[in-house]
């Protein structure tokens, strides 16, 4: 080859390290902030969490007591959640941000929210957690932990670089949820599902976090047992032991996880077409979307026997005693339930703010625990099943879908694991092939724009 032709074509680039950043004197201090952020936000998630219960505890159980009642009426929750309607739309109207994400889009990790902004997605979760709203606080935890990380860091570090404040933000979110979810495992992964990183970088980007839920899960821990408060963590104790998977079994994986991907889908698409309605009348719409979750769980008291609560709030505490507790609910009270709880989840959904994933968890336990009742299915299996496939079904998160399903239940869990992951898989594809093509959705959305929050008016005018 002649001289002229190799200097015609110049060599190739030697392809750049991925891992660079981390043999960095940067990124070693980066590691140094997160580990220490992780005490102060998981504080913060603690006493977040604590508030809800209490102010939960406070207007369903107390409150009614003060005003002479010898216990709480079924009726109560239809005023408390219309109250928490109108506090909700005035928060998402009157403060930057709106409240936080929505979640009917599902569960997204968009980045951490300003300063200006957490005010907002804080009033809003409250109001909408503490009152009734069917929709957990692993939302806005993430919204919250990520945003007091960043505000934390950049107080220590003005000048801190955009992609180092993108990693302490999903540092500061893992530290939020780490222990929520019964495991820093669980949250690893499900951020890990939401996070549009991939390769190697995504490594890079999640050891610091991994640091700080660590960190975070002692501390959150030993606020628990240092107040006395618990852990408000996801965890099921004194399940029915679990029979080996069978071929029945995966039979019926095979249909939780269609029927999931159908009431998944159902609920999905109502939810997104209520939202629209909602955001045109922001007060009048989520205060009556709360009137309307509150008669549902007043149907559900009044037909079945059973506590409105049921229908109210995540689910999150009331997955263990409905799993405990199973006989004690006949075929027509699980269906009842079923729709009850579907029909204020995605009212809620919405309408108000607050997280997705739990209120998916007890619908799909539900519906499990339903089809028990039909042979060859163990009541252990059709509990784990309905979670993993309506989980999956919500978020569209296989991987964190499988281990909330198999870790909550500890030795039970992973004998029924193979169960769960052909739940989930009929899921996830039934899921996908329900849910409308790209280029149809995006067809969709250009002749019917996102859903906007009326503007208001600038000072002066």
């Amino acid at each position: 080859m002649s001289t002229s032709a190799a200097s015609d074509n110049p060599p190739a680039e030697a392809p750049s390290d991925p891992y660079a950043p981390v043999r960095t004197r940067g990124y070693l201090g980066l590691l140094v902030i997160t580990a220490a952020l992780g005490v102060p936000v998981s504080a913060a998630a603690f006493g977040f969490l604590a508030l809800v219960s209490k102010l939960q505890k406070l207007t369903y159980t107390d409150l009614p007591k003060g005003l002479g009642f010898d216990g709480t009426p079924s009726w109560w929750p239809v005023p408390l959640l219309a109250v928490s309607g109108l506090l909700v739309g005035l928060v998402i109207r009157g403060l930057p941000g709106e409240g936080g994400h929505r979640p009917a889009q599902g569960l997204s990790a968009g980045g951490a929210p300003t300063a200006r902004e957490l005010p907002g997605i804080a009033l809003a979760a409250i109001a909408a957690l503490s009152l009734g709203a069917v929709l957990g606080p692993e939302a806005p935890l993430i919204a919250l932990g990520g945003g007091l990380a960043v505000c934390a860091a950049r107080l220590l570090k003005p000048d801190l670089p955009r992609n180092a404040a993108a990693i302490v933000g999903a540092a500061g979110s893992f530290a939020a949820i780490s222990t929520l979810l019964g495991s820093p495992l669980t949250g690893a992964f499900l951020l890990m599902e939401v996070s549009t990183v991939g390769g190697a970088m995504l490594g890079v980007v999640l050891v610091p976090g991994l640091l700080a839920a660590g960190i975070g899960a002692l501390f959150f821990t030993g606020l628990g047992d240092w107040t006395g408060l618990g852990t408000y963590s996801l965890a099921i104790h004194g399940a029915p032991h679990a029979d080996t998977p069978d071929a029945a079994g995966f039979g019926w994986a095979v249909v939780i996880g269609l029927a999931a991907a159908l009431v998944g889908a159902g609920i999905r698409w109502a939810a997104l077409r209520l939202e629209t309605r909602v955001a045109g009348r922001r007060l009048l719409g989520t205060a009556a979307a709360g009137v309307a979750v509150g008669l549902a769980a007043l149907i559900y008291a009044e037909g079945s026997g059973h506590n409105a609560s049921e229908i109210l709030y995540s689910g999150q505490d009331a997955l263990g005693p409905l799993l405990t507790n199973h006989e004690k609910y006949t075929v027509g009270a699980l269906l009842l339930l079923i729709v009850c709880k579907a029909a204020g989840y995605c009212l809620s959904l919405a309408a108000f703010r607050g997280g997705p994933v739990f209120p998916s968890l007890f619908v799909g336990a539900t519906g499990g625990l339903l089809l028990t009742h039909a042979p060859g299915l163990d009541t252990t299996a059709g509990f784990a099943m309905g979670i993993g496939a309506m989980a999956t079904a919500m978020l569209r998160l296989p991987m964190t879908s499988v281990l909330l399903a198999t870790l909550l239940l500890g030795a039970d869990g992973l004998t029924v694991m193979p169960l769960v992951i052909v739940a989930v898989v009929v899921s996830y594809v039934a899921s996908l092939r329900l849910t409308p093509r790209p280029e149809a959705a995006a067809a969709a959305a250009a002749a019917s724009p996102p859903p906007r929050e009326p503007s208001r008016p600038s000072p002066g005018r």
